[in-house]
């Protein structure tokens, strides 16, 4: 099910943390945003866009991509 598009998405800036440190505030900042917002991770730790994906697998989130180096949408969908 595509979940409508929620406008700008908000900003987690995780640059200069080493991994698993962005992946940890992603978990804490998503519950913070409604259902259907992409929250756009900065992280540029290589490790971090293995692990972000394997994170919304999980979690049962969409992975949307990577508009710029560097840079994860992530749509909560529950």
């Amino acid at each position: 099910m595509k979940l409508p598009d929620a406008g700008t998405p908000q900003v987690l800036d995780c640059r200069g943390q080493r991994c698993p440190l962005p992946v940890i505030a992603l978990a804490k900042r998503l519950p913070d945003v409604a259902v259907g917002t992409v929250l756009r991770v900065l992280a540029d730790d290589p490790a971090a866009d293995n692990d972000i994906r394997a994170w919304c697998r999980m979690r049962g989130h969409e992975f949307v991509g990577t508009p710029a180096p560097h840079t994860y949408d992530i749509r909560r969908t529950h």
